[in-house]
């Protein structure tokens, strides 16, 4: 098997563990949105650390001796930590068909970061994949009559994170590890705002438990997929293979969730489908031309 077919591989499994995401946090949906949200930062870290004991790697430690990188590693956990709270408020909410909207016009808010932050230049059909987008959100604002906050707070979170990342050097696993470790703090105050408090969570069905406790393998183990895969697969494959994720969450609020869907929201939608494929259009075109 090639590199790039190993790399496909990685990348496809990725997104099919984050597609298939919204029902791992449905069996969750008797506990605290909160508290789901603490346990997947404690045990992520938990999971990870184990695995970098294993391989005898402290190094990642080091960076929080660095004042820059200090910083970027706690905007870094800030992103993902919103990133993660809103996708499980989203899920448990009833909105996984809108989570799955801000996935899909994620890669063009990246598009747009670029244009602004690096002055990249973009392509016609970017301009007309983000005019698309844009058209789609505008009007699925004034059919439901309120702006999907949770759409944009998921795709703005996750390409600000992006974009953070893009300042560190750390691999996949040491990344996880440095963030979930600045998010401790944040996570313990978590724990105990809700005004239920913990006890019920002593009650709860073993396999609930157990669910809980595993948050921290599902949160990682896609990401050293994608780590995997994104080191070993061109661009425009990658930025083909992403949409797998939100088109599987956003068959799994329809069909599985049965989440309203008024037949009027195609058309915001098909709006924005037809910019993901021109977004994916556009990555294959310069690459011919290169």
């Amino acid at each position: 098997m090639t590199s790039t077919a190993k790399g496909s591989l990685f990348a496809l499994f990725a997104y099919l563990l984050w597609g298939v995401f919204p029902s791992y946090w449905k069996l969750l949906s008797p506990v605290d949105s909160l508290h789901i949200l603490a346990a997947r930062i404690v045990f992520s870290l938990v999971f990870v650390g184990v695995l970098l004991i294993v391989k005898k790697n402290t190094a990642w430690l080091a960076h929080f001796r660095d004042k820059k990188k200090r910083g970027r590693i706690f905007v870094s956990a800030a992103l993902v930590t919103i990133n993660w709270g809103v996708y499980i408020f989203a899920v448990n909410s009833g909105h996984t068909v809108e989570a799955s909207l801000g996935y899909f016009i994620n890669p063009l808010i990246s598009i747009v970061l670029g244009l602004f932050i690096f002055r990249e230049r973009l392509k016609p059909l970017q301009w007309a994949a983000f005019a698309l987008a844009a058209a789609g959100v505008a009007l699925l604002t004034a059919f439901s009559g309120r702006f999907p906050f949770i759409a944009l707070a998921l795709a703005l979170s996750f390409a600000f994170y992006g974009l953070a990342k893009k300042t560190l050097s750390f691999d996949a696993l040491e990344a996880l590890a440095a963030e979930t470790f600045a998010s401790i703090p944040f996570a313990v105050i978590l724990l105990f705002i809700p005004a239920a408090g913990l006890s019920y969570l002593g009650t709860l069905p073993w396999p609930i438990a157990l669910c809980l406790v595993l948050a921290g393998p599902v949160t990682a183990l896609p990401l050293i997929f994608f780590a995997k895969g994104a080191r070993l697969i061109p661009l425009s494959t990658l930025g083909f293979v992403q949409f797998v994720n939100p088109i599987l969450q956003f068959l799994s609020g329809v069909v599985l969730f049965r989440e309203t869907f008024p037949p009027r929201n195609l058309l915001c939608f098909a709006l924005i489908w037809a910019a993901a494929i021109l977004y994916c259009v556009s990555f294959f075109t310069k690459r011919e031309r290169a």
